[in-house]
C-alpha cells in the first residue's frame, strides 16, 4: 500500500464523483467525441448507403479556410466541434451541422511550433463534447474546456506547467476523455503520466504516476544517416487517447502511453497493470487501444505490432496482462483499428506505407491482407450500419462490406481539391452524413438512403 501512494496522489478536497458514464445530451446518432460515441469508431446508426454509386455518395455542403490540422471534428446537439491553426493562434471552433456556417471561433493561445516535419498543420485532437461543455487540448500542452454555445472558455490549465508534462516530438495529439465528472489526459510528466481534474472546474483529482519511470525513450533521428541532435527530456506521453473499460467490478482508464500498455484505477489513480509489448522502441505510440471479452488490444509500428493480453485478478487483488498473441503483421500507426463479429480491421504499416488487413481477434491469425493487392492501401478506419468506412492516407475513400473470408467493396470515390498533405484525420459518420477534413477543407457527404 505504501508503494501505491507514492505512485497515485488523490488530492486532499476534491469533490465525490456521480457516476461514470457518458453524460452527454448527445443524440444517438451524433458523434461527440473522438471515435464516436463508445471511443471505439463505431455508431449504431443505421438506415444508410450499403453502396455508393459512382463517383461517391452526394455533397451535402463544404467549408474552406478552417486553417490547419489532422484533427477529425465531433458532433453533437446540432453543432460540429474542431481544432485548427489560424495564423499564429490555436483556435476551437462550431459550425452548423446544418450547412456547416460558422458559429463562433475561439483562440485558446498562441500557435505552437511544430519541431518535426510532418503535421505541422496544426492541432491533431478531437474535442470532447459533454451537454453546454467542450473540452480540447492544444499541441503544447493547454487544457481548456469552453462553453459549447459560444465558446467562452470556462477554464484553462497547462500539461507542461502545472504537472511537469513533456511535450511528445510531434506534441500532443491526444483527445481529452470525459467520464462521468472527470476528464483524463495524459501529461506524460516525470510524477504524473496520467491525471484526473474535475470537468467543471479543472480542479485535480489525482496524478498517476507509471513506475519504473515512463519518460526514458530517446526520439528518433530525422535522417538515420544524420547525427542525432539533442531534443531535450522525452515525453512519458504517446499520441494515442485513452479508453475507460469494467473489469471485475472495477473501472479502469486504458492507455497506450510511451513505453507501455498500462491500466490505472478511475476512482483513485492507482497504477495497476502494464504491457509493453505493443509499444515501439521510439515512444511513437499513436493508435487508441481496443477493450473486449476482457482481453486489451494495443498496436504501433516502427517495427513494433500488435498484442492482445487477457486481464486476469489475482488471489491479492493484483491485476496480470496476459499476453494471448503478439503479431508483427498488425503494426498499426495511426488510422485505428474496429473489431467486428470476431475479426480485427486496420492498416498494417507506418512510414514505409501498408493496407487494410483482417485478423481474428482471439488468435492473431490473418484471415486477409490487401497488401499485395493494392485496393486498400495504409489508412484510417470507422464503421456504422454494417459498412467499414475507409480513408486512404492519398485522400481515397472506400465502403467495405465486413467479411472474415474476403475484401469485399462496395464503393469508392476520391475527395476533390485535394490538399498535399497525407488524409490524417479520421472518417467521422453522424446523423446521416459522412465528415472528412482535409487541413482547412471540412466536405459533408450524406449517406442516408434514399
Amino acid at each position: 500500500m505504501a508503494g501505491r501512494s507514492l505512485q497515485c496522489i488523490p488530492w486532499v478536497g476534491a469533490s465525490m464523483l456521480a457516476g461514470y458514464g457518458w453524460q452527454s445530451t448527445a443524440t444517438a446518432a451524433d458523434w461527440p467525441q473522438w471515435q464516436g460515441p463508445e471511443r471505439n469508431s463505431i455508431s449504431q446508426e443505421t438506415g444508410l448507403l450499403q453502396e455508393w454509386p459512382e463517383g461517391g455518395p452526394p455533397l451535402a455542403w463544404r467549408i474552406d479556410k478552417l486553417g490547419g490540422g489532422d484533427s477529425a471534428p465531433s458532433i453533437a446537439d446540432g453543432r460540429i466541434f474542431g481544432m485548427s491553426n489560424r495564423g499564429d493562434e490555436e483556435v476551437v471552433w462550431a459550425l452548423s451541422e446544418e450547412d456547416g456556417k460558422e458559429l463562433w471561433s475561439k483562440s485558446i493561445g498562441a500557435a505552437v511550433e511544430q519541431r518535426m516535419p510532418q503535421s505541422k498543420g496544426g492541432p491533431g485532437g478531437t474535442p470532447a463534447v459533454d451537454g453546454d461543455r467542450v473540452s480540447v487540448l492544444g499541441m503544447g500542452g493547454r487544457l481548456a474546456c469552453l462553453n459549447a454555445h459560444d465558446g467562452e472558455i470556462v477554464w484553462q490549465r497547462s500539461l507542461t506547467d502545472e504537472f511537469g508534462g513533456v511535450v511528445p516530438m510531434w506534441s500532443y495529439r491526444e483527445s481529452p476523455l470525459i467520464d462521468g465528472d472527470r476528464l483524463i489526459c495524459t501529461p506524460g510528466g516525470p510524477e504524473a503520466t496520467v491525471v484526473a481534474l474535475n470537468k467543471l472546474t479543472g480542479e485535480t483529482l489525482w496524478q498517476c504516476k507509471v513506475p519504473e519511470g515512463e519518460a526514458v525513450a530517446a526520439p528518433p533521428p530525422e535522417n538515420p544517416g544524420r547525427r542525432r541532435r539533442n531534443f531535450g527530456p522525452s515525453s512519458g506521453a504517446g499520441y494515442a487517447s485513452v479508453i475507460p473499460i469494467e473489469f471485475d467490478g472495477q473501472r479502469q482508464y486504458v492507455q497506450l502511453a510511451a513505453k507501455a500498455l498500462i491500466g490505472v484505477a478511475a476512482e483513485d489513480g492507482a497504477f495497476l497493470w502494464r504491457y509493453d509489448a505493443p509499444a515501439n522502441g521510439m515512444a511513437i505510440n499513436c493508435s487508441t487501444p481496443l477493450f473486449h471479452d476482457g482481453m486489451v488490444f494495443a498496436s504501433s509500428a516502427y517495427g513494433a505490432g500488435g498484442g492482445l493480453a487477457k486481464l486476469t485478478k489475482n488471489a491479492d487483488g493484483t491485476i496480470v496482462p496476459a499476453e494471448v498473441f503478439f503479431s508483427k503483421r498488425m503494426q498499426n500507426h495511426h488510422g485505428g483499428m474496429i473489431i467486428i463479429d470476431g475479426a480485427l480491421y486496420g492498416a498494417n504499416g507506418g512510414n514505409e506505407g501498408g493496407a487494410l488487413i483482417c485478423l481474428d481477434f482471439k488468435t492473431g491469425d490473418i484471415l486477409w491482407d490487401e497488401r499485395s493487392k493494392r485496393r486498400a492501401p495504409k489508412g484510417a478506419i470507422a464503421f456504422a450500419d454494417g459498412r467499414i468506412y475507409y480513408r486512404a492516407e492519398d485522400g481515397t475513400l472506400l465502403l467495405i462490406e465486413p467479411s472474415r473470408e474476403e475484401y469485399l467493396e462496395r464503393g469508392r470515390f476520391e475527395q476533390p481539391d485535394r490538399s498535399e498533405s497525407p488524409a490524417w484525420a479520421h472518417p467521422v459518420i453522424a446523423n446521416g452524413k459522412l465528415y472528412i477534413r482535409d487541413q482547412d477543407v471540412l466536405f459533408c457527404y450524406d449517406v442516408t438512403r434514399p
